[in-house]
């Protein structure tokens, strides 16, 4: 059992992951909650989540969606459960608790009556939902996920990620589920568990017992609970997850080990393998600018200022965007342009940022070093001739190909103004504002 232990806190990466998740639903002025998650993370809803695992040989309650009231009593009837959870579906969590703009207190009800289902959905299709993960507007409900009620006997947490500090996966289990898994690992770390993975010998039967063990289950509980968890790491496998969170992983008075909830992340380079996951993603939710970035492999964030920022790389932007406030400004976006930006890519870069109307001057900030300074340049003077662009550009170049991209510049005869450092760059866009 010398791979097994019992540890203090939950691993580093799920610490990371569970962080970056508290950063995106804070809320402010600069960044809307939804928007600060990483643009290509993909994000499902749960019952496409419920579905894959279904799909994959998991316990998961029976459960029907449907995209209007008629729909939903309908179905909700061929269901024909004893008792149904209404759950409205957004990409955002804390729904028991939201209300929307119906009237509607609570995005997740319980019923007995499959003509009580068409009354509650009746106020929540077409109608925002505000959570505290979501904007002060809320998110517009689609989709309504009608699912089979359970009574829990037990709730235990279970899940599955990658971790730096074991080279390969951990599979984290905790016998106090159902509640804020942070919150146990730090007035109880002795209820949380971890079993790290071989990645090439795979989850072994006796490791997957004694995890189940840890989660308290016993006798054929403990080998249904197992057998669940190897299916868990054979799907985590086989959709390239970097994480799964089963919360809870809870078992019903009939003894039936169920996983009630999910919340999947994938590893984006595995895209191209995962076409059919990928192709689940729902952008309704998502700013339609930075949809179109991430079709252009541009990463966009929208914020309220009115400095349109491009520069390459995450690092530079945020520096850009410290400095720019640094000098009383305001920054209006993030956009990174990536280490292999093409010519169309910056003409894209300038199309997203100029359709913000709040947009006064934008700041092109370049510290080459794989990235092409002339490629921008010749980018920077297609798109100020093809979107016939009226307000001040400052550019910053530096690096690689830079005198040549400053004689594209120059050649160009364009009013651009230019910047010898990331500072004189800061001060002159915020300067224009008052030109």
């Amino acid at each position: 059992m010398a791979a097994l232990s019992r540890v203090s806190g939950l691993p580093s990466l799920y610490r990371n992951f569970s962080g970056i998740f508290r950063n995106s639903i804070l809320r402010s002025k600069q960044i809307s909650p939804v928007s600060v998650l990483p643009v290509r993370w993909l994000n499902l809803h749960e019952y496409q989540s419920k579905k894959i695992m279904q799909d994959n040989g998991l316990n998961v309650q029976r459960f029907i969606v449907s995209e209007n009231a008629e729909e939903s009593v309908k179905l909700s009837k061929e269901l024909n459960a004893a008792e149904y959870v209404v759950k409205a579906q957004i990409l955002a969590g804390g729904r028991g608790k939201g209300t929307f703009n119906s009237g509607l207190k609570g995005g997740v009800h319980l019923t007995r009556d499959p003509e009580k289902v068409g009354e509650l959905t009746k106020q929540m299709f077409g109608y925002n939902l505000v959570t505290k993960q979501t904007t002060e507007e809320g998110v517009p409900v689609r989709k309504v996920m009608v699912a089979e009620a359970y009574d829990i006997d037990k709730e235990t947490y279970l899940a599955i990620l990658m971790d730096r500090d074991f080279n390969g996966p951990v599979i984290v289990g905790s016998p106090k589920g159902g509640m804020d898994i942070e919150e146990v690992a730090k007035e109880t770390p002795e209820y949380i568990y971890k079993v790290p993975v071989d990645i090439v010998k795979g989850l072994s039967e006796k490791d997957a017992r004694w995890l189940a063990g840890k989660l308290e289950f016993t006798g054929n509980l403990q080998e249904q609970a197992a057998q669940q968890i190897k299916k868990l790491y054979k799907l985590f496998l086989k959709v390239d997850a970097t994480q799964v969170e089963i919360n809870p992983f809870g078992l019903t008075p009939d003894g039936k080990v169920v996983c009630f909830d999910a919340k999947f992340n994938f590893d984006d380079n595995a895209r191209f393998r995962q076409k059919g996951i990928f192709a689940l993603e729902d952008n309704t939710e998502t700013d339609p600018r930075e949809v179109q970035a991430a079709e252009h492999d541009l990463n966009y964030i929208g914020m309220d200022g009115n400095i349109a920022c491009l520069v390459n790389g995450a690092g530079l932007a945020m520096a850009t965007m410290d400095i720019i406030k640094l000098h009383k400004g305001e920054p209006s976006n993030f956009l990174d342009l990536g280490g292999g930006v093409q010519e169309e890519g910056v003409l894209h870069a300038f199309k997203i940022v100029s359709q913000d109307p709040r947009v006064r001057v934008i700041l092109v900030n370049i510290f080459a070093g794989i990235v092409d300074c002339a490629v921008v340049a010749s980018g920077i003077v297609s798109a100020y001739e093809k979107l016939k662009l009226d307000v001040p550009i400052v550019v910053r170049l530096e690096g690689n190909n830079v005198d040549k991209a400053q004689h594209l510049l120059e050649e160009s005869g364009l009013p651009l103004i230019s910047a010898h450092d990331m500072d004189d760059a800061a001060i002159k866009a915020v300067v224009s504002l008052s030109d």
